[in-house]
């Protein structure tokens, strides 16, 4: 098994790929009199034939245009050694280089460990480790004086290895987008380890427990910076408000400055533990659905026809997180658990008024997903066709397990749009009275003919009653909506969700045996004269038959088409909004009560 990739064997990797023996800098021979024969410390001696001058030699690391010069990304320590290098490159050799290193940064090398070489670095003050594979960091290895730690993008889980004994007295520790999770890691975050801290990064972690953390980092007298967002408890609708009451000494909360005016909005809020709750609230409101194709054309038939009523209504459903607590079973809308990972048309099997959960026998399709999540399929009521539909939906979720609810804000939530048709059939054209009725005409029971042809006339004079067959459900279109803007300082996801144009299908053609449920096997629904006749009249010739549609057609006058769309906005509940919310509720529960 290979021994995990160190710290140290990145940094020779580093100073081989500087070239620092290699022209210009280094001992060669562009430059050995220098440093074989007499020396002189005055860099205008005279330069033998053959040789470069100092100054030569650093105006090819300096100009943009030499095939020597370095990036123009490249660090402030790349530069300092390769200039070490061309002026004194005996400083470089054995432990001599540790010595001139005072920030060293080694970003995304794959480095898994954080060895004792380190301590060859006697002036360090800043080592940055970010986007590596780094688990734990034993405070032994690191140099006493280390003043800015950063770690992170890596894989750590514990920080006991940091305080197994006092680490250095840092000013700035960064563990942001690691896999730190509560509460025993709070207890490692005090001024018995880190006195001296000025500035905290713990962004984007699992810490859950935010009445714990704050009570330890409380006790750090000089904490000035401190970022927290990403976390599930900055979830919470408390959160900044929380924080900003708890530590009169923070400045900057999570990038953004803290003002007297907000610390004195927020005055007394730690002193009220009630409202300190482990639980997020969640607004999703839905607007206008626009660009439905109109069904108008195949959507009735004629009362006593021998086909079907065919009616449409359409609805939105969305995804949230499946740990949140339902505080009314008696909504309208559909819910449905499932396992998603992939972005993939729904079969919502619940309709708008339908409270049922169901489960989702459709796979996943094959595409890379952020993370795979628990989740429920919500649906607003249905609603006939029309050009713009105004869902005017809204639902406030109330979500206990902030740790799934992170995982799923980080995948994001699908919305789709479905469209629901229902046939419906003459309740006189069952099976058994079309058997009746073949039996009778089989036998030739002609005297009954002037009865039927009555009872046929009284049918289409009188409403008849119908019966609905189970309803048919198609996804007009699926997105996914982004939502980890959340997880960081913004409160409101708003956007409009665009699935294309949509190209209606032609009229749906009722086979034979959908035909025999009328009164006639060989008569045709209304529907599929109108769609023969419709291809009738696009196959007439040229200047024969033309109507006005295809008049404007030839004419270029058509309207363009509109793509299928839907309003779609997601909002975190910060204080005091949510509090006046649940105040509303609670005053409501009183007043039914």
């Amino acid at each position: 098994m290979a021994a995990p990739r160190s710290v140290s064997a990145a940094f020779q990797e580093y100073l081989q790929h500087l070239g620092l023996q290699d022209f210009p800098c280094g001992i060669g021979s562009w430059n050995k009199s220098r440093f074989h024969g007499r020396r002189s410390s005055r860099l205008e001696e005279a330069v033998p034939p053959g040789e470069e001058s100092p100054e030569a030699l650093l105006e090819l690391l300096r100009d943009p245009h030499s095939p020597w010069a370095l990036p123009p990304e490249c660090s402030p320590l790349d530069r300092l050694l390769r200039e070490v290098a061309v002026l004194a490159p005996e400083l470089l050799r054995g432990s001599g280089i540790f010595q001139l290193v005072k920030s060293l940064r080694i970003l995304d090398k794959g480095v898994e460990e954080v060895d004792e070489g380190l301590l060859q670095f006697q002036q360090l003050e800043e080592l940055i480790l970010s986007a590596n594979h780094i688990s734990r960091v034993s405070s032994a290895h690191l140099p006493r004086t280390l003043k800015v730690l950063e770690l992170c993008y890596n894989a750590v889980g514990d920080l006991q290895d940091l305080c197994a004994q006092p680490p250095p007295e840092l000013q700035h520790l960064g563990l942001g987008y690691n896999r730190l999770c509560g509460p025993s890691q709070e207890k490692h975050l005090t001024v018995d380890f880190w006195p001296n801290l000025i500035s905290l990064d713990l962004s984007f972690n699992s810490l859950t427990d935010l009445p714990g953390l704050v009570s330890q980092l409380s006790t750090l007298p000089n904490l000035h910076i401190l970022l927290l967002q990403g976390n599930p408890l900055a979830l919470t609708p408390t959160y900044r408000g929380f924080l900003v009451d708890s530590l009169p000494k923070l400045s900057i909360l999570d990038d953004i400055h803290i003002w007297p005016e907000e610390r004195e909005h927020f005055y007394g809020l730690a002193r009220q533990p009630e409202l300190i709750r482990s639980e997020a609230r969640v607004v999703v409101s839905i607007g206008e659905l626009k660009g439905l194709p109109n069904p108008e054309a195949f959507q009735q038939l004629e009362v006593g026809s021998e086909g079907p009523v065919i009616t449409y209504s359409y609805y939105v459903t969305y995804e949230f997180a499946e740990g949140e607590e339902l505080e009314d079973r008696g909504s309208p809308e559909g819910i449905k658990i499932h396992q998603n990972s992939t972005v993939a048309p729904l079969d919502v099997d619940s309709s708008a008024q339908d409270t049922e959960e169901t489960k989702n026998h459709q796979e996943p399709a094959a595409t890379e997903e952020p993370k795979t999540h628990s989740a429920k399929v919500f649906a607003t009521p249905g609603q006939p066709w029309a050009d713009t539909i105004d869902c005017s939906y809204r639902k406030e979720h109330v979500d206990k397990d902030l740790v799934g609810l992170k995982a799923y804000l980080e995948a994001g939530t699908i919305v789709s749009v479905v469209e629901e048709k229902v046939l419906s059939w003459p309740v006189d054209a069952d099976a058994e009275e079309n058997a009746a009725t073949n039996k009778k005409e089989g036998q030739g029971l002609k005297k009954n003919n002037a009865k039927d042809k009555q009872k046929k006339k009284k049918q289409q004079q009188q409403p008849s009653e119908f019966r609905s067959d189970p309803p048919i459900r198609s996804t007009l279109g699926t997105t996914r909506v982004t939502l980890d803007t959340l997880l960081a300082t913004e409160d409101l996801v708003a956007t409009v969700c665009d699935f294309g144009i949509l190209i209606p299908e032609k009229p749906p053609v009722v086979e034979e045996k959908e035909v025999k449920k009328g009164k006639g096997k060989n008569r045709k629904p209304k529907a599929e004269k109108e769609s023969k006749t419709s291809q009738k009249s696009e196959t007439t010739p040229k200047g024969k038959g033309k109507n006005k549609e295809t008049a404007e057609v030839e004419e270029g006058q058509e309207l363009q088409p509109v793509p299928l769309t839907v309003q779609f906005q997601m909002q975190l509940l910060r204080w005091p909004l949510a509090a006046s919310t649940q105040s509303q509720e609670n005053g409501a529960a009183g007043n039914a009560q």
